[in-house]
């Protein structure tokens, strides 16, 4: 069926925005006030930014200032995110993004002033700081790479504009792809609808072969038609991001894209080459054993998220998933356990699936407030796990804003997906010891490998190097249109899959579904998130409740150290290639194991 028009979805199956503001007239109230804020800091500091005492008093006022305006973004994003239909909601969001582009590009001497101090200033206002150590501290790093004041308040002025690129993608996507139903070849008339996240969430993974692939054929037939505004809107993204890399002294565009991350490129091209060399001999063997599971006459991409044991997926509820996750992830302790219950009471979660919605999932954590997640429940294991994701989101956020500053919570995208990835490898490990029967654990372990795995080392993976190709072209002064995109996208496919899969020119516009391509070198991340998880999970596996202590830890630090660093208090070095290699090996001694277990089953 048709997903149904957001007014008619039940309230319980959506998230209460009123955490945030009560009433729309109290955001209202924060923009004015973020307004008279701005003009009294610009009045009080621009130009006397030069004692450790002004300095520390005019970044207090701008921690207050960025604390209002995250709700004030939070609130009308979110509220856009469920419904790209929604006219007004489009509106008010726009509205927000003025805003903030317009306090930006007030305060942008802040920076631009604390940039030009002698650094023994900043050093003595660092000495002198209780919240506002880090920002300090950045500004040292960044130095190098600051503009002439008045043109970072223009690039500030104009940041509404350069974010259009994504906007452009989003409103492409959700609000103007109106797909058609489609019907099977050779079994007669019947229509079934087609959507965004009916394809991603239900026709991939749909045991009925002939179905599955015609949704593919007809999903890929649609968003072809939108390929060169697609394209042109990415081109756009990556010609602004090499443009200001050049205009801020960085050697490369990757190099630019890196430095807020705090890693180097070794670590960057690490998770792409090794993945893509010593990972993909496993995941071919595990659609070879698809393909013989399933009958098939052959692999094709369209085949690659079907199930080890489809007969063996149980329905899941809403209610039944708060039961599995709370009991999963009680190993953490029962403060977190107690963050889980609280956000189903208070409908932290947008359960729903309505037209215009945005597909996939992800967690907002608004600074003093409590986070909202967005999902698509399709009644799967699969959303349980992806449930998990999202509240591993919510707990780091909701430690690490509790323990530390605002400035202080703006963690690296390279270390920001472990918390997450950390809690499905947690559901895993709890449902493998509820019951040792061989369907069951090799069930556990598929989901491990077509979810946990599959979305972060190959989804996302192939996704990061496709994306790096296209930076290297970048780089180089060349552009990308359609055309160069999906030569790029079929060629990483095929160099993974090998022989294994055949990789069609519809598999190719794989490159069109990428919101990440628009958050910069964000892609790689899943799989150096997960590669920590992995090594974590192992140690509180193996040494229980000291290994749990000092995860904990590492939740609360925010962004008070570096991911070496974060890593480091996991007891994880990251600077070697030996955590991402002990990662690859384990998901292939699991896939050997999914193998063994099928034999037996087979002969049993």
């Amino acid at each position: 069926m048709q997903p149904v028009s957001r007014k008619d979805v039940p309230v319980e199956l959506t998230w209460d925005l009123s955490s945030i503001y009560t009433t729309e007239e109290e955001m209202y109230q924060d923009m004015e006030k973020v307004k008279a804020l701005s003009s009294r800091m610009a009045e009080n500091f621009r130009g006397k930014l030069n004692t450790p005492e002004r300095i520390n008093a005019c970044l207090d006022d701008y921690r207050e200032l960025q604390q209002m305006l995250i709700l004030i973004m939070d609130y009308c994003d979110l509220a856009v995110s469920v419904d790209y239909y929604d006219a007004y909601n489009q509106q008010r969001n726009e509205k927000a993004g003025r805003l903030s582009a317009d306090i930006a590009s007030t305060l942008s001497f802040v920076v631009s002033e604390l940039s030009e101090q002698e650094e023994e200033v900043l050093q003595k206002a660092i000495d002198t700081a209780t919240d506002n150590k880090l920002f300090l501290k950045d500004i040292l790093r960044q130095k190098p790479h600051r503009l002439h004041p008045e043109a970072e308040r223009a690039l500030a002025a104009l940041n509404q504009t350069l974010n259009a690129p994504y906007q452009i993608y989003n409103m492409t996507k959700m609000a103007d792809m109106k797909f058609d139903p489609f019907t099977v070849p050779d079994t007669g008339d019947r229509e079934y609808p087609l959507g965004y996240s009916l394809f991603e969430d239900d026709y991939e993974y749909d045991e009925d072969t002939p179905k599955r692939r015609a949704a593919f054929k007809a999903f890929s037939d649609k968003i072809r038609e939108y390929e060169n505004v697609t394209a042109a809107a990415y081109n756009t993204q990556v010609q602004t991001e090499k443009t200001l890399s050049v205009l801020r002294g960085f050697s490369s565009v990757f190099d630019s894209l890196l430095f807020p991350q705090k890693v180097t490129q070794e670590m960057y091209h690490r998770q792409i080459d090794l993945i893509m060399e010593k990972l993909a001999p496993h995941m071919r063997r595990y659609a070879r054993l698809l393909k013989r599971i399933h009958k098939l006459d052959k692999m094709t991409f369209a085949d690659l998220k079907i199930t080890v044991d489809p007969g063996y997926d149980p329905k899941v509820t809403i209610k039944e998933s708060e039961n599995y996750i709370e009991k999963g992830l009680a190993v953490l302790g029962g403060d977190y356990v107690e963050m889980i219950k609280t956000a189903y009471r208070d409908r932290w979660v947008d359960f729903a699936r309505n037209a215009g919605k945005s597909t996939g999932g992800f967690c907002a954590s608004p600074y003093g407030k409590n986070s909202f997640i967005l999902l698509n429940w399709n009644e799967r294991m699969a959303d349980v796990f992806t449930l998990a994701h999202e509240l591993g989101h919510a707990g780091h956020f909701k430690a690490c804003n509790e323990k530390q500053s605002l400035f202080d919570t703006d963690v690296s995208t390279y270390f920001v997906e472990a918390p997450s990835t950390m809690n499905e490898l947690l559901m895993a490990h709890y449902l493998i010891k509820t019951d040792p029967s061989p369907r069951f654990r090799r069930w556990v372990l598929s989901c491990m490998v077509s979810n946990t795995y599959y979305h972060n080392f190959v989804t996302h993976l192939l996704e990061a190097a496709c994306q790096r190709e296209v930076y290297r072209i970048v780089d180089e002064g060349g552009s990308v249109n359609a055309q160069t995109m999906s030569r790029i996208m079929k060629e990483t496919l095929e160099k993974f899959w090998g022989e294994d899969v055949e990789i069609s020119d519809d598999a190719a516009l794989t490159w069109m579904r990428q919101p990440h391509y628009y958050m910069g070198l964000y892609s790689y991340t899943y799989s150096a998130g997960l590669t920590v998880a992995t090594q974590a999970c192992r140690r509180i596996e193996e040494e229980g409740a000291p290994a749990v202590e000092d995860w904990k830890k590492v939740l609360e630090a925010g962004s008070s150290l570096d991911p070496v660093g974060l890593a480091g208090l996991a007891g994880i070095d990251i600077t070697t290639d030996g955590p991402l290699l002990n990662t690859i090996d384990t998901i292939g001694e699991m896939i050997e194991e999914i193998e063994r277990l099928t034999d037996e089953l087979e002969r049993a």
